[in-house]
């Protein structure tokens, strides 16, 4: 079975020889830890590859990313790095007064470097599943371009202008996401930070209203060339999540250690795949192996079952030690005790 294989039937929720395995790595992790780096991927290689691509720094790009101090990504919004290697924080957006709507146009200078031959034979050489990470994010694109307060005040009070902002980012996100549909790839990851550790940043009514159509036209985008759709979100996430089942998402990742993990597996198991990270925040950079291993031992107890539907994911961030990313995939390794099947829920 390739690692393809592996992940495909995954996402389709059909036996496997081992969880497939997906390995996050901050820039920081690249730059001065090399080493370690190249001995977890030679123990551990990841089922799942990104493409080699790069979007074009833009025409309003300046200065370095992952590098302290300033700059500018391609759509003119200002970030801040504090810390060598990581992404930073925006400063001020183009957009923080939305009368400058009118004259502001999405950067479409960013699309058209997509070299189409070369990512398809990138994917040609690999016997691994092809993922390509999209910048598609609507709502965190909102926040950058206008301020995150801002953004929420405007989408309580129903801001039109905020709306006319909303429909120009689905036009400009649309296209990119044909873009990557007409390439070779496996599937396609977009993405939104919706929730904090405790609760939804929005209601979940304004949710469906706004943001629900956006994501099924994402899915239907790539499931008319037969690509997966996989989804990121960060923080509480539970009263959305079966509508991201809803709208054709394939795979899933969040944080689940700040979720009703058991209720989530009962409801969902079998109708989307669970792209299951250890607590980043916390467990990783602060644990003991052997409390990494009783998580993943979580886990595996709450979402394998031997038919697919599950994703070994772990994010290597700067604080977290070598040891417990070896915690973490070597515990997936090892197969639970024999048990009854859990009953599978059906796609509605």
């Amino acid at each position: 079975m390739t690692p393809r294989d592996r992940v495909i039937k995954t996402l389709n929720h059909e036996p496997v020889d081992v969880t497939p395995r997906d390995l996050w790595v901050v820039p920081g992790i690249e730059m001065s830890r090399s080493d370690e780096l190249e001995e977890v991927n030679l123990l551990y290689p990841s089922d799942i590859v990104r493409p080699d691509f790069r979007y074009p720094r833009g025409q309003r790009a300046k200065g370095t990313p992952y590098v302290v101090g300033q700059y500018t990504d391609g759509w003119g919004c200002v970030w801040q790095v504090v810390q060598q290697g990581t992404v930073g924080r925006v400063q001020a957006g183009p957009l923080a007064e939305l009368s400058k709507l009118a004259t502001y146009r999405p950067p479409y200078d960013l699309l058209e470097g997509f070299n189409l031959s070369q990512i398809n034979r990138d994917c040609a050489a690999t016997t691994r599943f092809v993922l390509a990470w999209t910048e598609v994010r609507p709502f965190e694109r909102m926040q950058w371009l206008h301020g995150t307060e801002a953004t929420l005040a405007d989408l309580a009070y129903g801001s039109r202008p905020l709306r006319q902002l909303l429909a120009m980012l689905h036009e400009f996100f649309c296209r990119e996401m044909e873009l990557w549909a007409a390439t070779d790839v496996d599937g396609a990851v977009f993405r939104d930070d919706w929730g904090s550790q405790t609760a939804l940043l929005v209601c979940p009514e304004l949710w469906r209203d706004l943001f629900k159509p956006l994501y099924r036209d994402y899915c239907e985008i790539l499931h008319a060339k037969d690509k997966f759709a996989f989804f990121h979100s960060d923080g509480f996430i539970q009263e959305i999540f079966g509508d991201l089942v809803e709208v054709g998402i394939d795979a899933i990742h969040s944080q689940l250690s700040c979720m009703n993990l058991p209720g989530l597996a009962r409801q969902f198991r079998g109708r989307v795949t669970f792209w299951a990270e250890v607590d980043r925040l916390r467990l990783l950079p602060l644990g003991k192996p052997s409390e990494i291993r009783a998580a993943v031992q979580q886990l595996q107890r709450e979402l394998d079952f031997g038919r697919g539907g599950v994703i070994a994911q772990c994010e290597w961030g700067l604080d977290v030690p070598l040891k417990n990313i070896v915690a973490v995939f070597e515990q997936w390794l090892q197969p639970l005790a024999m048990r009854e099947p859990a009953p599978v829920a059906k796609r509605a």
